[in-house]
């Protein structure tokens, strides 16, 4: 399931997740629902929404975005475009269960050579360890775990942290990576 589908699966109207402004941070919510999304401290964006599929695709376009202004070639837009939509899908279903009560919060740090993303959710967690391989033959047909494979394949690194509720992952700018075949 992907971000783009969100109101087809179970994810909530943007229009019905705005919030009003923060008035103790001085942060403001914008269309998508997401808090502080417009913001940058100390060079990092932080962003942190309701469990809500529209939100995380807003913040998943923020940080992509982010990272093509600083050089990032495309296979490496795709490779953080798509671990990063597994990570927030991931914390809106499966950690916070879609409760629009519980938040999701994401930091990112981009430069020219790298991208470090943390994702972490308000769920229960899971132990990484516990996911079966989704490669192997008897879970083939099964549903589960592939967005924790796609992370780690696609990222540099993944490490789970908070009991399984927060995940920071790193993807490096490789200029001499050679580009797909068209």
């Amino acid at each position: 399931m992907g971000l783009a589908n969100a109101n087809h699966d179970g994810g909530r109207d943007a229009r019905t997740t705005r919030a009003k402004s923060d008035k103790a941070g001085g942060g403001g919510v914008n269309g998508s629902g997401v808090r502080n999304g417009d913001g940058k401290t100390n060079g990092a964006l932080r962003f942190e929404f309701q469990s809500d599929f529209d939100a995380g695709c807003a913040v998943q376009q923020r940080i992509l975005d982010e990272a093509a202004r600083h050089g990032f070639n495309a296979n490496s837009l795709f490779a953080t475009r798509l671990a990063l939509e597994e990570a927030l899908v991931n914390a809106i279903k499966h950690g916070n269960k879609l409760d629009p009560k519980k938040k999701v919060v994401v930091q990112a740090r981009i430069s020219a050579d790298r991208v470090e993303i943390e994702v972490e959710d308000q769920g229960s967690g899971f132990d990484r360890a516990a996911v079966p391989d989704p490669t192997d033959t008897e879970n083939l047909l099964k549903c589960s775990g592939r967005g924790i494979l796609l992370i780690e394949a696609y990222m540099n690194s993944a490490h789970w942290s908070c009991g399984g509720r927060c995940v920071r992952m790193v993807r490096l700018n490789d200029p001499n990576e050679m580009p797909e075949r068209t």
